[in-house]
């Protein structure tokens, strides 16, 4: 009989990294045994523990069973959950998108997830890469005020990161409407009408993932949780002030994107007017010409004009005069 354990999954898929730092110290370790790392703490620093995919329960199980996290904590880090902020008594919770890239139908993100400590805070991705890389490097080089703050500054500039990235992907559908308008008013086709509807989910998913952090973040500033020092609730304010900012632009382009529609359809509908209006033209010269032809291809016998040398030439003069007055009477009312 032998047991599956942890170091036999591909090393690639699970990265379990400890970061600690305080003034003076700092500290930056990768781990491939979890009862190793959870040695490796130090009380008097602040720990930050990343593990980098989540098919790994035994890594997870450990760490619930050491810092004492409820199994429902769990069963949120590794199912799809919309984002929120959940405080214990001792620790936070709290869960959101993180988004690389949106194009088309396809939306490139992963949940992320934090349990906040007084003096640690672990972070639970889905796969490997984000967007904490240069941020790391901050820490190491002692850059900003991180290093004299504690976890929860921490929590603030990963969830700050974060956020700040939806800017990059919210003006990516700006430009991508802008074009996308430009392209309808030249040609309504329905290659174009497909990029709207696409536009239309990537809208919809940001709505998603925008609206329920909006007040998660809010119920972190307002509830004054204690795990949060009083002087970095100015700090989650902020981040709170730019989630609102981006729903205003999320919706901003909502709009936009409704009106798109509007544009496609009323382009659509130009079309088909002209088309109509030119066959109804047409079959409105032919109506007259129509007639005098089936008057004179009656078979009746006594018909004067019929005998008549110069009847085929007349008939074709008058026709010809008939069209061309109506034509003429077109151009005048600028029918066409």
């Amino acid at each position: 009989m032998h047991h599956h354990h942890l170091h036999e999954l591909p090393s690639e898929q699970v990265i379990l990294e400890l970061i600690s730092y305080n003034r003076e110290k700092h500290d930056r370790n990768p781990f491939s045994n979890v009862d190793e790392l959870l040695r490796n703490l130090h009380p008097e620093r602040v720990n930050w523990i990343n593990l980098d995919g989540l098919n790994v329960s035994p890594i997870i199980e450990k760490l619930q069973a050491h810092f004492c996290f409820h199994s429902l904590v769990v069963d949120d880090i590794l199912n799809d959950q919309r984002p929120k902020v959940e405080e214990f008594d001792d620790y936070l919770f709290v869960t959101l998108k993180m988004l690389y890239r949106i194009e088309g139908s396809s939306i490139d993100y992963e949940q992320i997830s934090f349990v906040l400590g007084k003096n640690y805070l672990l972070s639970f991705q889905e796969k490997e890469g984000d967007w904490f890389d240069g941020f790391r490097e901050r820490i190491k080089l002692d850059q900003g005020r991180v290093r004299k703050k504690g976890a929860d500054y921490l929590l603030y500039r990963l969830i700050d990161i974060i956020v700040e990235n939806y800017y990059s992907v919210l003006e990516n559908i700006g430009e991508q409407i802008e074009i996308t308008e430009s392209e309808i008013q030249q040609d309504a086709t329905e290659e174009n009408f497909q990029k709207v509807q696409q536009l239309k989910k990537e809208l919809i998913y940001l709505h998603k993932a925008l609206y329920p952090l909006r007040d998660a973040i809010g119920k972190l500033v307002k509830d004054e949780s204690s795990f949060i020092e009083e002087e970095n609730v100015k700090y989650f304010s902020d981040v709170y002030d730019h989630v609102i900012h981006l729903i205003d632009s999320l919706d901003t382009y909502r709009d936009l994107t409704s009106s798109l529609v509007d544009i496609y359809i009323n382009t659509q509908n130009t079309k088909l007017n002209q088309v109509i209006r030119l066959l109804t033209i047409i079959s409105t010269i032919f109506i007259p010409l129509t007639f005098i032809v089936g008057v004179y291809g009656m078979n009746f016998d006594y018909m004067p004009e019929l005998r008549w040398q110069y009847g085929y030439h007349t008939i074709w003069i008058v026709m010809i005069v008939i069209a061309g007055s109506m034509i003429g009477f077109f151009k005048y009312k600028k029918w066409f």
